[in-house]
């Protein structure tokens, strides 16, 4: 690592141990002690020896791509190998960023093939990831599946019984589980911080074209330029359309929509924070409001969502928002709502405010008292003022909390920090193929439930479909 990198993790470090955190609760302060945070830095200043580099093929080169190998390769010790992408234009595009002796090719299953490949990043579009990642842990390779881990539902079960039998780490990509921010969250949830959970509200709206998945599509796109046919090959057969190739995630036939891209993140996060395993019934709704460009998916959709009791978490309601035409200008916020306050996490921060009930009932003002007879009044206001205290009439105050994660704070290098330290120690990873199971399966009911119009019934202990 380089002085300059070590010296903005030092930074960071310093940042970490003087976190915004208000609170008079010292118990609460773990995740922002400097012993924590010394304990993540060493993650990244560690010291590597040659035994120890992990070598690692990109399989699909596209956005997500990019950016899961530019944070992979900042994680000591991990080395690029090669890059596989059914575009040409990416290929090029790899050799010059990389030099033109890094082994490129169309088949991810030559990628698979070389021994000198550790591990594999799948960053191919929702349709392929299933078989893959099957393909993979059957060749030997550890794997990063970005989310959702499957497509449908039915293809869960084999790759969770794949990444058990192989003995090799499986990290579903949903960052936000390795976020500081959440693991914040977490602890102030278990400590009773906001009383009982009730009810979670998560929104992820945009607006743009580019966040509505309108990305730039290259003038040489064809079914050659493109190896269209091995595209189609999981899909039912289709004529060429470069928007399904290069905007995939608004076409039902090749992508998860809304529900697989981004309530994925809501779903995943709330349930690292609550340790929920999952709904018991889905139902969402949605439209076409703005983005009608030829895609099949609804470019606002909300989900709803009965978390039963549990012994991990009481019963709360989840509502799921993604409105790609949003006023807001854009939102990403998780709030958790408990029967004295309310959590809020945006990006990998949290503010907590509070709201408590007093001990005693209420009594006058907006009340039935004053339809009563004056003397049925004060008979029952003498009574009331001899039972409760002045003290027990108030509602408790307490001080909010606010958690600031330090400037230059990647939930992102977090996370694929994990997954590379699972590699080399054999520690279970925070998101393995099980977790992103219960994330994907609610989400991908989601759009069960709005094409069919009904209410999704889902067994979260067992894992299927009622």
């Amino acid at each position: 690592m380089s002085k300059h990198s070590s010296a903005s993790r030092r930074k960071f470090l310093q940042q970490l141990g003087a976190t915004s955190l208000a609170t008079a609760a010292t118990p609460l302060l773990t995740l922002g002690a400097q012993e924590k945070a010394e304990e993540r830095i060493l993650h990244y200043e560690r010291k590597i020896s040659s035994n120890d580099t992990i070598r690692i093929g990109v399989i699909g080169y596209g956005v997500q791509g990019h950016f899961d190998l530019t944070t992979a390769l900042k994680v000591p010790g991990v080395e690029l190998a090669g890059i596989c992408d059914l575009y040409t234009g990416r290929l090029e595009n790899a050799k010059e960023q990389f030099g033109p002796d890094l082994y490129t090719t169309r088949n991810y299953k030559d990628l698979l093939d070389r021994p000198d490949i550790d591990a594999v990043l799948i960053c191919s579009m929702d349709c392929w990831h299933a078989q893959m990642t099957l393909d993979a842990l059957a060749k030997g390779k550890h794997v990063y599946i970005e989310k959702p881990m499957v497509s449908k539902i039915s293809e869960g079960y084999p790759v969770m019984e794949a990444a058990k039998k192989s003995g090799k780490v499986l990290q579903v990509g949903s960052q936000r589980v390795s976020s500081i921010g959440y693991q914040k969250a977490k602890e102030l949830l278990a400590s009773g911080e906001i009383g009982q959970l009730n009810m979670v509200n998560a929104v992820y709206d945009r607006q743009s074209s580019i966040g509505a998945w309108e990305y730039t599509i290259p003038k040489d796109a064809s079914a050659e330029t493109t190896d269209w046919e091995r595209f189609i090959e999981v899909t039912e057969k289709m004529e060429f359309d470069a928007k399904k190739f290069f905007w995939w995630r608004a076409f039902k036939e090749v992508g998860t929509g809304v529900a697989g891209d981004l309530f994925i993140h809501l779903l995943s996060g709330t349930h690292l924070i609550t340790n929920s395993k999952g709904p018991e019934t889905i139902f969402s709704t949605g439209q076409l409001s703005y983005w009608k460009d030829g895609r099949n998916l609804p470019d606002v959709m909300s989900g709803i969502m009965q978390y039963p009791d549990s012994p991990e978490h009481p019963g709360y309601l989840m509502t799921l928002q993604v409105n790609f035409i949003s006023g807001t200008g854009g939102q990403e916020i998780i709030q958790l709502v408990g029967s004295e306050g309310v959590m809020t996490l945006k990006g990998n921060g949290l503010t907590v405010t509070h709201s408590i009930l007093p001990e005693a009932p209420g009594f006058g003002g907006y009340d039935s008292l004053f339809t009563f007879s004056k003397q049925m009044q004060d008979e029952m206001r003498a009574e009331y003022d001899a039972k409760w205290t002045p003290e027990q009439r108030r509602r408790p105050t307490k001080e909010d909390i606010i958690f600031k994660a330090p400037d230059g704070y990647s939930d992102h290098l977090d996370h694929f920090t994990n997954f590379f330290d699972a590699i080399r120690t054999g520690n279970p990873v925070v998101e393995d193929a099980e977790f992103g199971f219960r994330a994907a399966a609610p989400a991908l009911a989601c759009n069960e439930s709005y094409f069919d119009k009904k209410i999704i019934h889902w067994d979260p202990v067992n894992l299927k479909l009622k």
